[in-house]
């Protein structure tokens, strides 16, 4: 079993930055892709970016795309997200997911999910 327990998340400004944690416990992430997923009130739940057990291959979701950064560090077990310009429609909460190997953009690839940080970006 995987533990997932996200951090980082607030309240900012657009324009603003944060970097989300997704820390893991249980078993080391070192084997597992990781994805990042929002969902905002009424809406689905939405891919915004993944990474493989290496790091070496990430995806990004257009809308975010040269403002979002995927990266990991397996020593510390922890999976970050740095966000960046963030806009209004930013606004989500946001959640990691992680399965063994490579990410996948579907929700349903994922084996494990953490609860949850919200991000609030105001205008």
């Amino acid at each position: 079993q995987v533990q997932l327990v996200e951090s980082g998340g607030g309240l900012v400004q657009a324009g603003g930055s944060l970097r989300l944690s997704c820390a893991a416990s249980g078993r080391t992430l070192s084997s597992y892709g990781v994805g990042w997923f929002r969902q905002a009130p009424g809406k689905e739940r939405d891919i915004v970016a993944g990474i493989n057990s290496s790091g070496r291959s990430t995806y990004y979701a257009d809308s975010v795309k040269g403002r979002f950064t995927i990266s990991r560090d397996n020593a510390k077990n922890t999976v970050y997200l740095q966000m960046s310009n963030l806009k209004p429609e930013d606004t989500a909460v946001y959640y990691c997911a992680a399965r063994v190997s490579h990410y996948s953009i579907l929700e349903s690839g994922y084996d494990y999910w953490g609860q949850g940080t919200q991000v609030t970006v105001s205008s």
